[in-house]
Parts: C-alpha cells; structure tokens; sequence
C-alpha cells in the first residue's frame, strides 16, 4: 500500500508531505515492521492521545515493539534532561511543578543535544528518527528534532495545511523558512487510501484537489461536488435550524459523525450538543471546567450545592440547578410538601454531609433521572473519578483529585461517540463516516481543509454561499 511509494529506512534526511488520509500511519507502520536492525527506531509525535492511538494502529499491524521507541516530543525531551540533569543544567521545578514549564524544558534538551553531550548515547541508542505531524512543532521542539537529526538519520512527516494549532510564545515552526530549509522535501503521499477504503475514491480524489486549490489561494464551488458531498444553504433567518437539522443527519447502524463547530465558540458547540438527540461534545484536553469544578466547590461555603447543581447543569440537558437549590430551600422551610424526588433526595443528603462522596452520588443522581441527557460524558466521569479519589482515605484535595484525573486522562486516546461535537482543533486526527461543517465561511483555509477531511463517505457543508474563498 503507501509503503512502497516512500521507504522511510533509506532517507538520511527529509520531510514526507503527507495530506490527510493519504496513509501516513500506514508508511511509518510498514517502515517499522520492516526495520531488522539491532537498534529501535524513536517514533515522536506530539500527544499522549496522538501515542496511544500510533501505538495502537502499530499492534493491529503487528509491528513488534522491540523495533521502536514511541514518545511525545515533549515526553522525549523530559527523558533526556531527567537522565542527564547536571549536563542539561535545568532546574528540576520545571518538571515536577503542576504545569510543567515545556518551553523551558524543550531549551533544556535540545541546549543539551546541542552541545554534543549526548550524541554517543543517542547513536547507540537509536537507529534513527521519525517524528509524525510535523507541521505542529513549535520552534524549540523543531531544534529539540533539528539538533537529534545531526545525529540521528531523521524523518518528519507532516503537512502544512495541516497546520491549525498554535503554541503562544512558542510559536509554530516556519515551514517554508525553518522547517523545509533543514528538512528538505523527499516526497509525498498522493493516494486517498482512508476514501478508497471506505469506497469513496472519488470523493479522495476531490480533496486532493481541493488541497491544491486551498494552497493556491483560489475559491472551492461547492456546485461541482462529487457524490457524497452535499451544501447546505444556511438563509440568514434560520440558520440555527438548518443547522441542527445538519448535525442530526441520518446514521444507520455503527455510522459515526463528526459534527465540527466555532473553534472559538466552544459554548455554542455544547449548546448544538444538548440539542441533537445522541450528540456529544470532544472536550480539549486540559478539562478546564473539571479543574474549575475542583477549585470552586468549597464544602464548607453556603453554595457548595448550588456549585454542585450548576456544574451538573453544564454537562446534563433538562436539567435546571436554579429549580433544584430552591426546592431544597422550599422542602427545608415547608413552602414545599410532598416527597423528594430522587434527585433532591441525595441533594438534601449532600447539603447535610457536604463530602465528595455524596457530590459525587448526586451527579450520579440527576445523569441517571428520567428525561436527563448527559452530552459531555467525558467530563462527568472525570468529575466523579476525582470525586473518589477525593473520598479515599488520605486522598488528596479535590482541586488536587481533579488535576491528577486530567493528567490521567491525557494519556488516553479519545473515544470518538456515534455523534461527536467539536472545532478542527478538537477533531483533527479524528475520523468518521461523516463530517459535518457548521460554518464554513467562517473558517480559513487550513481549517476548511481539515474539517472537510474528517468524512470517509459523507461532507455536508453548511455556508451561506456555495462559493467558498478562505483565501480572500
């Protein structure tokens, strides 16, 4: 397959232009499965997601895992500075503090590479280097990768169209100017295995060609569309509707949909999720509402339900925290008689023990209510991780429980749900049957690529013109 158009093993240097489905895994599993030699090859990428998934495509191909080393970059760097820190010279806070300092750590390692330290130890270690989405290294992991190369035979794979992530004062690696300069292009993959092998060649084809265009800056006519591909004319006045209506598009038997929202609007996307019967959101991996949930639920305090009540009202539809605080007041003070429902029950429970454990048999309470829908799952069960481990014994603060149950969490790769809500940041590397754009006029033109290639059989784009210029 897309093993033998580029063999990865016999490149001393260079960069591997890989668009999107065109079977860059595949390339790098078969070079590995390939690779006899006494030394593993280092495999980087960028996210512990992004290394479980790679590690999980490698043992369905049956790559053994004596012929490589699988890291993030970031991961890697923290390795080499843990192994060598009187030569690296760091200050050892920089990892061992809740946030670790990665800028600081990435100037550490590649200062430590740099200064030729460690090349020995590096040659002996490895038999060379692959590094996978390279359009998403920052500058200092791009030297932490540019200063391994002087040593390692070095592969990076990655495009830049691609290249929708940014990294605040690390900024992005300048792909005409930095990256290809060092990392000379040796080829690139132009075959759309993930549609060809979902039946939908034709539709492969298109976005291949849609890439090109995108490139060049020129407009996309979404009237001159292969099958598959259908516009969605949002009218100004009922553009919500048509939305939603989008989002719920039909999905027979295990049909998965990716339905991709305003990256900068991550609130309109849970409000789509709450309203299209099965949606879910894709949560950005620092679970900043978890961690808030941690810090702002004080026990002690006269809000701790009403915390408790609208972090659940964040995650769950049909479900109001205002009703619930004020039927408790009202059962307390006798303006209410009847008999609690089971969600006020453990509400009451919680307000007279105020402890993690009844948090955390409250939130189970009002999921599991009639009519109430949980459309961020992976939230709720963060939550109520953290809100055991709070409630073992010796376990840590619950601001603490949730920092750890997010770290933890990163580690995983992302189960992708039938109906999945998100922004091309929150969805890249993801795939499904379907894709669905939300707003397309309003994304430019890496984005429109990247949402437009998450659909193996089926792109619905919604915009209020057939005529997209993201370029403009």
């Amino acid at each position: 397959m897309a093993g033998v158009e580029i063999d990865l093993l016999a490149i001393p240097r260079g960069l591997v232009i890989a668009p999107a489905g065109c079977g860059k895994t595949q390339l790098i599993a078969d070079a590995l499965g390939r690779h006899a030699g006494d030394k593993p090859i280092l495999v980087l990428t960028h996210t512990n997601a992004g290394v479980a998934a790679l590690r999980g495509r490698l043992d369905r191909a049956g790559v053994k895992p004596s012929s490589y080393r699988l890291a993030t970059i970031d991961g890697w760097a923290i390795r080499l500075i843990s192994t060598f820190p009187d030569r690296a010279g760091h200050n050892p806070s920089i990892i061992t503090r809740a946030r670790p300092s990665y800028p600081v750590i990435r100037e550490a390692a590649f200062g430590l590479i740099k200064a030729g330290h460690i090349n020995d130890i590096l040659a002996a270690s490895y038999d060379r280097l692959f590094v996978d989405e390279y359009q998403d290294c920052s500058i200092r992991q791009h030297y932490v990768v540019g200063w391994a190369a002087k040593t390692l035979p070095t592969v990076v794979l990655g495009d830049n169209l691609q290249s929708i992530f940014g990294f605040g004062d690390d900024r992005l690696a300048l792909w005409q100017d930095e990256v290809l300069k060092f990392f000379p292009v040796v080829g690139e993959l132009s075959t759309p295995w993930r549609w060809i092998n979902a039946g939908s060649e034709a539709l492969g084809e298109w976005l291949l060609a849609l890439r090109a265009e995108l490139v060049a800056g020129r407009p996309i006519d979404l009237r001159t569309t292969p099958a598959g591909v259908e516009w969605v004319p949002l009218d100004g006045i009922h553009d919500d509707g048509i939305r939603l209506r989008a989002g719920a598009v039909d999905a027979p038997g295990d049909t998965k949909v990716l339905i991709i929202g305003d990256s900068t609007d991550p609130r309109g996307q849970r409000r789509f999720a709450s309203q299209i019967p099965g949606a879910v959101t894709v949560e950005a991996v620092n679970l900043q509402d978890l961690t808030d949930f941690g810090s702002n639920l004080d026990l002690d305090g006269a809000n701790a339900l009403k915390t408790v009540a609208k972090f659940a009202e964040s995650l769950m539809s049909a479900f109001s925290a205002d009703e619930l605080v004020d039927n408790i007041r009202g059962m307390r003070d006798g303006t209410i008689d009847r008999a609690p429902t089971d969600i006020e029950t453990h509400a009451m429970l919680f307000d007279a023990e105020r402890s993690c454990e009844r948090a955390g048999e409250l939130l189970a309470a009002i999921n599991r209510a009639g009519g109430v829908r949980c459309y961020r799952p992976n939230v709720l069960y963060a939550a109520q991780r953290a809100l055991q481990l709070c409630a073992s014994t010796g376990g840590p603060s619950l601001s603490e429980a949730t920092i750890t149950i997010r770290e933890q969490t990163r580690l995983i790769g992302r189960p992708l749900a039938k109906r999945s809500v998100g922004s091309t940041l929150l969805l890249k590397g993801l795939e499904a049957e379907i894709s669905v754009i939300l707003n397309a006029d309003g994304l430019d033109a890496k984005n429109l690529y990247v949402a437009m290639t998450r659909g193996s059989k089926r792109l619905l784009v919604c915009s209020r013109s057939p005529i997209l210029n993201p370029g403009a």
